[in-house]
């Protein structure tokens, strides 16, 4: 199917409920798609230079349709629609509502989902380049999520005043769960709808009001979410969306006096001033940052499994995923082989326009994007590796931020593109001689995303689970995600976790202790005696601060 069959709707921000022009006069960014472009690399406006251009003129050119380009201006009034939304009617309309009546906004977001799926498989893939197979299944994940923490919200009820056993049976306690507040959400451009939905699902679930501010380079499923919204009836502010850059509207949500909580995943350079900003209010935040994941094959696999599974763990969404398993360590006794079979089937990989059937591999997402990957790949080459298969744009197509998947080889722990995080379809290949090597290999990185180890030897793929450094690791598979299991990195790839039984739900709420004493006698006889029955002493500081009696009636009465 032709990309200029789709027609994308032309939206404003959402804010408070409505469709609303940015403030400073309407400003928008606009662009062609990204399998579209042309004369690459020479007639493009840059990037950076389109972006210092748009803090000016409040007009960036990025695509051929257009997307608001939201200011502080527009944050202030989204997070202060947030903000009476989070107390409006004493809460009781919103974040003190019960789960269930949450939740029945979720269920409806996730049918409406699913009734426009192809409508916005179709708009994902065209404005991040993603196969539109790839797309379609993200766009069954968002629903799915939203089901989910529909089901997280409404179970919250029962687990609310879970009493807790203590020492003395003069007290009792319980815990409270509540929305920690307005939240800022800043998500990136290669899985635009669903990294949105990991993010609003669990954080309305919760009762929290929300500020989303998605990537200036994939904003449109995003707005279309809004859209959604209003056709459930989502109290108006609960929700709130405002596209633009990030200097203009994602720096001014992160630093705003107002956001209880920043959840951000991106890249770590921005998380880096992300922490910055949030330190000086001390603000929650988590992020979910980059990665250079190794995926480690040993000699007792099947070779043409494992290398199914090198491939789709670091081409799938053309290879702009920030757990990609981009280093492979392959054991040496195979390596030929291997590599052998893996650049036919990398030459089998159909690269195209995203809308095309059977598209496996579609166009990175901008000019700068595309630019930075080639700069990789020639750096390597220039440090000394092998650039055993592709490198270079198709020959079939002269226009698009198409890169062939690419297979380099002769890396050593030195060169860059072991160090650094490409973001594209780059596979960097290492052998080793024992398993120790490998494990010393796989953590040789800064980041901690995830890690994958490919064997027939149970009691081995076990040990390398609790040895990689990483949030997640997959065994005999790589990719593979489920709202049910936890995911988040540790090292520079971010700390927090995202989805998992209740973890994704508990980054939006706060914990209160609630302590009661329920004795009839004085607290100074009835501390004296538990304390004096039980053998413990109670410390002078628990038994003066209630009673400013000093501590002889404690000497008299024991």
């Amino acid at each position: 199917m032709s990309s200029e069959a789709s027609v994308v709707p032309r939206r404003q921000l959402f804010i408070d409920g409505e469709w609303k022009e940015p403030v400073l006069g309407g400003g928008s960014l606009s662009s062609i798609p990204p399998q579209k472009a042309s004369s690459v690399g020479t007639s493009l406006i840059d990037l950076e230079a389109a972006a210092a251009a748009a803090r000016t003129s409040r007009v960036l050119v990025l695509m051929n349709w257009d997307v608001p380009a939201g200011t502080a201006e527009d944050v202030d009034l989204a997070v202060s629609a947030a903000r009476r939304a989070f107390s409006r009617n004493k809460g009781r309309d919103w974040s003190r509502a019960s789960g269930s009546h949450r939740a029945k906004f979720l269920r409806g977001i996730a049918v409406k989902i699913t009734e426009r799926r192809d409508e916005l498989a179709k708009l994902e893939a065209l404005d991040c380049g993603k196969p539109s197979d790839e797309a379609a299944w993200d766009i069954d994940d968002v629903a799915a999520c939203f089901e989910y923490y529909a089901d997280l919200g409404e179970a919250l009820d029962g687990k609310q005043k879970a009493p807790i056993s203590l020492p003395m049976q003069t007290f009792k306690s319980h815990v409270l769960k509540e929305p920690i507040g307005v939240v800022g959400l800043i998500t990136p451009w290669n899985y635009p709808l669903l990294m949105a939905a990991w993010k609003v699902a669990p954080a309305l679930a919760a009762g929290c009001t929300a500020v989303l501010k998605p990537s200036e380079l994939a904003s449109v499923t995003c707005l279309e979410l809004a859209d959604v919204c209003k056709e459930v009836g989502l109290p108006a502010g609960v929700l709130n969306i405002v596209t633009g850059l990030g200097p203009d509207a994602g720096a001014p949500l992160a630093s705003h006096p107002q956001v209880d909580k920043i959840a951000f995943t991106g890249s770590t350079e921005t998380g880096r001033k992300i922490m910055i900003s949030v330190s000086q209010m001390i603000k929650p935040v988590s992020l979910e940052l980059g990665g250079k994941s190794p995926i480690i094959v040993f000699e007792d696999v099947d070779i043409d499994k494992a290398v199914e599974w090198a491939l789709f763990g670091c081409f799938w969404t053309n290879g702009q995923i920030c757990s990609a398993t981009s280093r492979l360590l392959l054991h040496e006794n195979i390596a030929d082989e291997f590599l052998k079979k893996m650049c036919r089937w990398a030459a089998n990989i159909k690269v195209s326009d995203p809308l095309e059937e059977g598209c496996r591999l579609g166009p990175v997402v901008s000019q700068g994007q595309y630019e930075k990957i080639k700069k990789h790949i020639l750096t390597a080459k220039n440090e000394g590796a092998t650039i055993l298969y592709g490198g270079a744009r198709p020959q079939h197509l002269d226009k698009g931020f198409f890169i062939q998947p690419t297979i380099i080889t002769n890396v050593e722990t030195s060169m860059q593109i072991w160090k650094e995080e490409v973001f594209g379809p780059v596979l960097c290949v290492k052998t080793f001689r024992t398993e120790e090597e490998a494990v010393d290999l796989a953590n040789d990185t800064q980041y901690g995303l995830a890690g994958a180890v490919l064997s027939k030897d149970p009691d081995r793929c076990s040990r390398l689970t609790e040895e990689i450094q990483a949030g997640i690791v997959w065994v005999n598979c790589s990719q593979p995600c489920f709202c049910q299991a936890p995911w988040g990195g540790n090292k520079r790839s971010g700390f927090g976790r995202e989805l998992g039984n209740g973890l994704g739900l508990d980054n939006y709420l706060t914990v209160k202790q609630v302590t009661q004493y329920i004795s009839d006698d004085p607290w100074v006889g009835t501390a004296i005696r538990q304390s004096c029955k039980s053998q413990t002493w109670m410390t002078p500081r628990t038994l003066l601060a209630p009673t400013k009696l000093g501590i002889a009636p404690f000497l008299k009465a024991c």
